[in-house]
């Protein structure tokens, strides 16, 4: 049945709702502001639902990925543009998840962070060279579901449900204004990657959809990433509760463990290991493929992770040198969490840059027919893009200055 494709929308959304950068940044802003941030993470789910929604209705309707369509319509140059804006971003973001892994690898077993980095770059190559796109989807998509063990955690520590609430209306609560702000661009961009879309659109391509998906691309879409946004708000309220009453500063990823551990003790320390562990393999993945199927895209080349690597020997090349490059952030040293804070700012900043050539294509009724945007998705799009690009202006000077 079509409606079990579902796999795809949430190996999407784990990949940009709960990564383990975004897992930290999501623990950080609950034990800095509380409840005060939810509001963030809707509109970003809001805003990512949308724009898969469109991704996934350009690729039954063409039955091409994005980039395929926006390179045909706006031209080469434009969507060269788009490509590099995105490459750069996704780039920091996959080191930052390659660095992920090795810290799940030294939680487990107190190896050195160097060597557990080499051996995290070998089993994502010889699993993105072996294993069907299919079953990938299936693997870290309905594996990712065990995140659902920090929705059960913040339920068994009772929060108070009235604060909570007051968190999902927009307000400033504290006279930290600048770091408010910071956390909330963090917050949007770690919701509104642009590989998720793009993996998603590329997904939908390697699964052969057509016409008859628009409304399975919806369902799909609307559960993924409405999935993603729960676990993320999940994640957000369990650090309210456990470290925002104590005043505890979350800045390293060594204090995940205990967002479980206050709940199912010892236990909780192996959940939070697999769940990491799912959580970083299922990202570093998706964020592998979703760059190498971009660069094929915008290049017109043969692609396909169900294709054997001698059939589309440059996509299999691309994938495996952008895991080798983004390796290097990591093996000099950079730390994995600094790479997620920066890209998740540059994300929000670079949502303009794609937002104008993707509104072309999905208005244009040559391309898309009768399937073409309506006033809310345009809306939508303009919207978010415009908040983010707005607080980007706040979010990227305090990164740079280091504040």
């Amino acid at each position: 049945m079509k409606i079990f494709q579902i796999a795809l929308g949430i190996l999407a959304a784990i990949g940009g709702f709960v990564d383990i950068g975004d897992l930290v940044f999501n623990v950080a802003a609950g034990a800095t502001f509380g409840y005060q941030l939810l509001w963030v993470v809707v509109v970003g789910v809001v805003g990512i639902t949308v724009y898969s929604e469109m991704c996934g209705r350009v690729a039954a309707v063409s039955e091409k990925a994005v980039f395929d369509a926006v390179r045909e319509r706006v031209g080469f140059g434009a969507g060269l543009t788009t490509l590099v804006a995105a490459q750069i971003v996704n780039l920091m973001t996959l080191a930052a998840e390659i660095g992920g892994m090795a810290i799940c690898l030294r939680l487990l077993s107190g190896l050195p962070y160097r060597w557990l980095i080499l051996l995290a770059i070998v089993a994502i190559t010889l699993v993105v060279w072996v294993v069907s796109f299919d079953w990938i989807e299936r693997i870290f998509g309905y594996g990712g579901l065990c995140l659902l063990v920090f929705a059960v955690a913040a339920v068994k520590l009772h929060p108070d449900w009235g604060d909570v609430a007051r968190g999902f209306v927009p307000h400033v609560d504290t006279s930290d204004t600048l770091l408010y702000a910071y956390f909330a661009v963090g917050l949007l961009g770690a919701a509104m990657t642009p590989y998720e879309v793009y993996f998603y659109s590329s997904g939908a391509i390697e699964e052969k959809w057509d016409e008859s998906y628009i409304m399975t691309n919806r369902a799909i879409a609307a559960t993924g990433m409405g999935l993603g946004g729960f676990l993320s708000l999940s994640v957000l309220v369990l650090a309210a509760i456990v470290f925002h009453p104590r005043g505890v500063s979350v800045d390293h990823y060594q204090q995940l463990p205990e967002l479980l551990t206050t709940v199912f003790g010892r236990p909780g320390f192996w959940l939070v290991i697999a769940s990491l562990g799912i959580a970083c393999m299922g990202a570093t993945l998706e964020i592998a493929l979703s760059l190498a199927y971009m660069v094929a895209q915008g290049f017109g080349w043969n692609w396909g992770e169900n294709l054997p690597p001698r059939e589309d020997a440059r996509f299999a090349l691309t994938y495996t040198v952008l895991i080798i490059a983004a390796s290097v952030f990591v093996v000099v040293g950079v730390d994995p969490l600094k790479l997620t804070e920066i890209s998740m700012s540059l994300t929000a900043a670079a949502l303009p840059i794609g937002t104008f050539p993707f509104l072309i294509l999905m208005n244009d009724r040559a391309y898309l027919g009768s399937h073409t945007n309506g006033h809310f998705s345009n809306a939508v799009v303009l919207f978010i893009s415009a908040l983010a690009a707005v607080l980007a202006v706040v979010a990227i000077p305090l990164e740079l200055i280091g504040g």
